[in-house]
């Protein structure tokens, strides 16, 4: 299976985001809601393609971790784009550092995740990260994930997906995940879906050229192999 020859090739593992390091950039870009499967597929397609795997959702979670412990208003756009301009992040494989302290677990906390929801509709917030991301993208080759990569981020890149499920499937895995009642984050993920597709800034949609995969039923490996197909079709490999 060409995914299994990708992934054993050493060369090819997933690399540390420094800056200067790469001589051009290129970025494939996963998009989608909460529970579709983004984190995971991009994660795996960063490694079987020697990329570096940028997570973007991790970086709004630093915001909101950073306001939580400053006892910061979350919905103070103006405050939280404050905290947003005076953070240090740095993404590290699986690692992720927040003013050189390794915050990968507390930033997966329910109260972290349910505060990033909120911080990162904030105009002020999205510019910052933005910025940052993009400012990391150019560097080099990645995959990078989130909401608004492929629209406004990188919205020049060679490849564009939009990975959906079904509320129910995406409820599930999320529950799966946390070990909250399917219930209980089904309800959340409504309220996150809608602050997501409504909001004025950076809303959450599929660019108008972005390949579409609905992973409902879909074993990870095949969604893996679906993108590094559409990679190699687009010369990105």
């Amino acid at each position: 299976m060409r995914l299994a020859k990708l992934g054993a090739d050493p060369a090819r593992r997933p690399r540390t985001y420094d800056s200067g390091h790469y001589p051009a950039a290129m970025v494939i870009a996963i998009d989608g809601p909460a529970g579709a499967g983004k984190s995971s597929v991009a994660r795996a397609v960063a490694g079987a393609l020697g990329f570096v795997y940028l997570d973007s959702g991790a970086m709004y979670r630093c915001v909101a971790l950073a306001a939580i412990e400053r006892q910061a208003d979350l919905d103070d756009d103006a405050a939280m784009g404050e905290v947003a301009r005076s953070l240090a992040i740095r993404l590290d494989g699986g690692r992720v550092e927040l003013d050189g302290s390794d915050v990968s677990a507390a930033i997966r906390r329910p109260q972290v995740s349910e505060s990033a929801s909120r911080v990162s509709v904030h105009p002020h917030v999205r510019e910052a990260m933005v910025a940052l991301q993009r400012r990391m993208i150019a560097t080099g080759s990645f995959v990078a994930e989130g909401r608004d990569i492929g629209t406004v981020v990188s919205p020049e890149s060679p490849l564009k997906v939009f990975l959906t499920a079904s509320p129910q499937e995406r409820a599930r895995r999320r529950a799966a995940q946390t070990g909250e009642e399917e219930a209980v984050v089904l309800a959340a993920q409504r309220e996150r879906d809608e602050r997501d597709e409504c909001r004025e800034h950076s809303a959450l949609r599929a660019a108008p050229d972005a390949v579409e995969i609905d992973t409902t039923g879909m074993a990870l490996e095949v969604v893996v192999e679906r993108v590094v197909e559409l990679a190699g079709e687009r010369g990105l490999t």
